[in-house]
């Protein structure tokens, strides 16, 4: 069968895992020293060591994209595609309004006034791929939330490469990139993680990227801050004999299409279902042009596990963790609260992961690799920073510091004790007296 199938046996679902596992190592792959010498370097000599490497790498200096250009590139795109790319903005800006979080203030007590405030970083840099592909559709998905969420300055790096199209520049003006800067790779994040040259130093790197690009990320996270390290794209879709065997292929082959590395799995609960999956896969597979890519995908990281019962396959789709999770079942939202971990669930026939990749508003920059355990979606959230208020009286104070002096002394940070006490050693001289 072109889509290997098993019987669920915990056996097959623990080499699901082993698989999955096994390809985030091979995404990996051995390139940190590589990376390592190249930050390191741009640290050191800066600007002329991105210039260097991106000479060597990149085939050509980093330049500036100027505004004009930009503009040139937004009025030469095709109207269908730029009313396309409008109309993607405004739902993912709708969405992201949504669910800002904003400054509050709290009063516990008289007295006692607590708080947080919220803003965006004050510059963030963006970076989009361009090795393989022009991806107009991450510009859009990285810079309108971080906009939304207040952030100061966006500069964009991408490489100089045939993919840096009037698209990528298109979705760049439309999402309101202050900054477009044609440099890619290791040279692109150390530049941004340390500033050099044109490029300013940010608060936080966002966007995906190559293994080089990760590795560069994972070493820049300290100096600046980070969304996440991005793995190979995946999607797992829970089918029961209902689902059209014909979208749920088309489906699993959307993510499939990507790269080698990419994962596609399906769990059922009807082997007649998985094996008409299988064959409409193949059927569709053969009529694409990148063919090779998806017969290597479906080989190494593709499967389909029956199982007895949906609720076991839900148990499993929380141990893979997938960025995109489809259920297309009678009932989908029935299964909704036995699934926590997935960058994003696709709810019901009618919404396929296509739809969240360009239209429907959240973001689809997701973890992956079994990351959506413990990591989000890249949201406002992601370019907010939150700092806590305090703000007490005298009697409010008054009212706690023997026990904050209890705590301090127990910990034996007398300085600590201290600091409340002479705020009322006044008064207890007074007393004295």
């Amino acid at each position: 069968m072109f889509l290997k199938t098993v019987l669920a046996d915990g056996q097959a679902e623990q080499a699901v895992l082993r698989e999955m596992q096994a390809r985030a190592a091979g995404a990996r792959g051995d390139i940190e020293q590589t990376v390592r010498r190249v930050m390191d370097d741009v640290r050191t000599r800066g600007w002329d060591a991105v210039v260097e490497y991106a000479e060597r790498f990149d085939g050509r200096a980093p330049y500036r994209v100027e505004p004009a250009v930009l503009e040139e590139a937004y009025a030469a795109c095709d109207p269908a595609l730029i009313a396309a790319l409008e109309k993607a903005a405004a739902n993912i800006r709708d969405y992201h309004e949504q669910m800002l979080v904003k400054s509050w203030e709290w009063q516990r007590r008289p007295g006692e006034t607590l708080g947080q405030t919220v803003r965006g970083l004050a510059r963030v840099g963006i970076y989009v791929p361009g090795g393989t592909a022009a991806y107009p559709s991450s510009v859009l998905m990285n810079a309108i939330p971080a906009k939304v969420a207040g952030v100061g300055e966006l500069v964009m790096v991408t490489p100089p490469t045939d993919n840096l199209s009037r698209e990528v520049l298109a979705a760049a003006k439309i999402a309101g990139v202050d900054t477009v800067i044609a440099v890619g790779g290791t040279q692109a994040i150390a530049a941004l993680t340390y500033g050099a040259g044109i490029i300013p130093q940010v608060d936080k790197i966002v966007g995906p990227g190559n293994a080089y690009v990760a590795a560069a990320k994972r070493l820049a996270f300290g100096t600046v801050d980070i969304d996440m390290i991005a793995g190979p794209s995946e999607v797992l879709v829970i089918a029961d004999h209902t689902a059209n065997p014909t979208w749920v292929a088309a489906d699993l082959l959307s993510q499939a299409e990507h790269d080698k590395l990419a994962s596609a799995v399906l769990l059922t609960d009807s082997m007649a279902q998985a094996q008409a999956v299988s064959c409409e896969m193949e059927r569709m597979a053969r009529q694409l042009p990148r063919w090779e890519i998806i017969a290597d995908s479906v080989q190494n990281y593709g499967c389909a596990i029956v199982f007895d019962d949906l609720a076991d396959a839900c148990r499993v789709a929380d141990l893979v963790a997938p960025e995109h999770l489809e259920v297309v079942t009678a009932a989908p939202r029935e299964l909704l609260p036995l699934l926590h971990n997935a960058g994003a669930i696709f709810l019901g026939a009618y919404a396929p992961e296509p739809l969240g990749d360009y239209m429907a508003g959240p973001c689809h920059v997701l973890p992956t690799s079994g990351t959506a355990r413990f990591f989000s979606p890249l949201s406002t959230d992601t370019f907010l920073k939150k700092t806590s208020v305090i703000e007490y009286t005298r009697g409010a104070l008054e009212g706690y510091a023997q026990d904050i002096i209890a705590l301090a002394q127990s910990e034996h940070l007398d300085a600590h004790a201290n600091s409340v006490a002479v705020r009322f050693a006044e008064e207890v001289q007074d007393e004295k007296r």
